[in-house]
């Protein structure tokens, strides 16, 4: 037995090491993966994270540096549709130039002629006459004057960066802001354009700046910004940054280079950290209407000058239809302009979010020292110990990570650490239940092997069955002269003694309180739990009779104070009201049993009322249900000796032949016909076999009281 014991102790030292091992490798796999930048699936996961972090922590609206002048449905309304006559544009512009804002930024492309220039109408109206159209001719055009409103001014033009054109389209201005770099060349780093769509020469070349309005989606979403593109050779801003250079006065910017990129953009004061391609993360307040002011009320008259004073303006178009939407991080949708106002903001604030160039390799450090602690606890601890501190260690990376992106405007991923986690701990669970049960399917051979090498003690193991079977009660003593039910047994050890039990007696006149039950194991261990189980059971009985549930509780408990072998027992146990037919019942991890109707309806099983079985978990709250039996119905119950019976090619006897089996039987069977029924079924199905499992079948049938009748 000793030495037994020492080689199944080995065996499993060595298949903990092994499973370590195998945990080991499988972490250190899962953080190389999550360190591995822009794997397109797990790029999707982290960028559905930090979607997830913006929803939980938007941006707070600080300065509100920026009002956005919106040509919304109500300036449609009153001016017409768009576009504008670029006449009104340039009053739109005087409107606001009035008020002295620091930069005005319009994030409107006009790259064709206004068709509503004086010298365009003889075209459009072909009633004009030739004097008028000569008078028309000699008037300025319309892009002229919107050229002569802008002149002089901070105003910043739009222009787009465009890819693999098959039109030719204009090339980048020749007047653009300065760039100086610092620490090496930029433009191997920053986004390239093939050309730029930009507005018409007489608009553009009266600007004092122009700007990129270029967002690449990334996940279907705007979540980064590029400052700084590059078109043929020439570094060009984006709108926001532009505007800040034009409104601080200051000829250019300045761009910092480290070893792995850009690393930040200063324009004056404000210095801007960049991502290593020169973009920045946003984090959106999401829509606000206190940026916007229709375009409608500044050519009224009605918007006071000092709401744009020192103010970075930006002038767009929101109207339905016309706007350029789109989707935001978080699942939201804002104006084109207004993404622009979330970047300005950001940058006057110092609100932007930054993802470090060593944040996957933290991740991956997360996950390994993680991965870690569960291939070192999961092994030796229970899964009610394992799970909370899977949870735990989740927690630690999703709340870290908003706690992170809230207060110090970092992103660090969380998902993909976290299903990293949990795969580990599938794993190691499966590996670790998967070892476990090699271990009890080695224990039982061994039992097997132990039971043989028995084989001289026989004759005690005779005896001990002759005095277990002796215990039990026989319908026939206790319940003479009965005759509102009928109660038949058959218990069929396995071994010379077995670990089913049952028990039965009457609470007082009328109640009927049994139970049938079924012991971990078989042989000597499983028939001297059975009787402790037995003694115990019918004690607490005995002293519960007005509470089926109240019994199994203290059972539980009783039966678990002295269980040092870990041993556990289904059970199933009722109270019957001899007069009214009425069950009350409680199932501890047992078979359900079967109900066959005494009047011929179909056959059903007995639901609810079920738990863990006895001595797995401590004060576990049982509870009992109540049906009514009908006069003649009989209430089947059996362990898995009969289901798990076994023929000689290994099937078992399982519950359709059972079910078949009941059903086939007269509805006014006894009890007797019924046990004997199941118990010749299940020999002939297992013949040539050794008994898989210890077999009993209790069968209780109410007849109600003389003269009752059925419900």
């Amino acid at each position: 037995m000793t030495a037994s014991r020492a080689e199944a102790g080995a065996a499993r030292g060595t298949s903990l090491r092994r499973g370590r091992l195998f945990g080991f490798l499988l972490v250190a796999v899962l953080a190389g993966i999550c360190a591995m930048p822009r794997v397109p699936g797990l790029e999707t996961l982290r960028l559905s994270w930090f979607d997830v972090c913006q929803r939980a922590a938007p941006r707070a609206r600080v300065s509100g540096p920026v009002v956005i002048v919106n040509v919304d449905g109500r300036s449609l309304a009153t001016h017409g549709q768009w576009p504008w006559p670029r006449t009104l544009l340039a009053s739109l512009f005087d409107r606001i130039a009035a008020g002295g804002p620091a930069a005005i930024g319009l994030d409107v492309l006009m790259p064709e002629p206004d068709r509503l220039s004086p010298q365009r109408l003889p075209a459009l109206v072909r009633t004009i006459g030739p004097d008028l159209a000569a008078q028309l001719a000699a008037l300025p055009s319309n892009d002229a004057v919107l050229a002569a409103a802008i002149r002089g001014r901070p105003v910043v033009l739009a222009i787009a960066g465009v890819d693999r054109v098959s039109e030719p389209a204009s090339q980048p201005p020749g007047r653009m802001a300065p760039v100086r770099s610092v620490g090496g060349d930029p433009i191997r780093f920053l986004r390239r354009y093939d050309t730029t769509l930009r507005s018409v020469t007489d608009v553009d070349y009266a600007a004092a700046g122009y700007g990129l309005l270029n967002a690449d989606p990334e996940g279907g979403a705007v979540r980064r910004v590029p400052l700084v593109a590059v078109v043929g050779g020439v570094m060009i801003p984006t709108l926001a940054l532009e505007m800040f250079r034009v409104a601080a006065g200051v000829p250019g910017f300045t761009v910092k280079v480290g070893d792995r990129g850009i690393e930040r953009i200063g324009v004056d004061t404000f210095v801007v950290p960049t991502q290593p391609d020169g973009s920045v993360w946003l984090r959106y307040t999401g829509r606000t209407p206190a940026r916007f002011i229709s375009a409608a009320d500044v050519l009224a008259g009605t918007v006071p000058r000092e709401v744009f004073e020192r103010k970075l303006v930006l002038v767009g178009v929101t109207a339905l239809g016309l706007s350029d939407r789109r989707t935001i991080a978080g699942g939201a949708a804002l104006d084109g302009v207004e993404i622009h106002a979330e970047l300005i903001e950001s940058i006057f604030d110092g609100a932007l979010l930054a993802r470090p160039t060593w944040a996957p390799w933290a991740e991956a450090g997360f996950l390994f020292v993680s991965g870690l602690i569960l291939v070192l606890v999961l092994p030796i601890r229970r899964p009610r110990v394992s799970m909370p501190l899977l949870l735990v260690l989740v927690g630690l990376a999703t709340g870290g990570s908003i706690a992170l992106y809230h207060w110090r405007f970092l992103l660090f991923d969380a998902a993909i650490p976290s299903i990293g986690l949990g795969i580990v701990f599938t794993t190691m669970l499966s590996v670790t239940l998967a070892d476990a049960e090699r271990q009890r399917r080695e224990l039982r051979r061994q039992v097997e092997l132990q039971r043989l090498a028995a084989a001289r003690i026989e004759g005690e193991l005779s005896a001990a069955r002759r005095i277990q079977m002796g215990i039990l009660p026989k319908p026939a003593d206790v319940l003479a002269g009965e005759k509102r039910f009928g109660l038949s047994i058959v218990l069929e050890p396995a071994r010379e003694v077995g670990g089913d039990l049952y028990d039965f007696f009457k609470l007082d006149a009328d109640r009927l309180f049994f139970m049938l039950g079924d012991v971990t194991g078989k042989g000597l261990a499983g028939s001297l739990f059975m009787v402790v189980s037995k003694s115990l059971y019918k004690s607490t009985a005995l002293r519960r009779g007005d509470s089926v549930a109240r019994m199994m509780r203290e059972a539980n408990a009783e039966i678990s104070r002295d269980n040092s072998e870990d041993l556990f027992v289904t059970v199933f146990a009722g109270v019957l009201d001899a007069k009214t037919g009425a069950l009350e019942y409680c199932n501890a991890g047992h078979d359900r049993p079967y109900v066959k109707s005494g009047g011929g309806g179909p056959l059903t099983q007995l639901g609810a009322a079920s738990g863990p079985p006895l001595c797995v978990i401590e004060d576990y709250a049982y509870a009992a249900a109540k049906t009514r039996l009908r006069r003649g119905d009989c209430l089947v119950l059996f362990t898995d000796g009969v289901t798990d019976a076994r023929n000689t090619t290994g099937d078992m006897f399982g519950r359709p032949r059972l079910e078949a089996l009941l059903a086939e039987l007269p509805s006014d069977s006894t009890p007797e016909a019924i046990t004997s029924a199941i118990q010749k079924a299940v020999a002939r199905f297992a013949t040539g076999t050794e008994p898989a499992d210890d077999l009993a079948i209790l069968v209780l049938r109410w007849d109600g009281p003389a003269g009752a009748s059925g419900r």
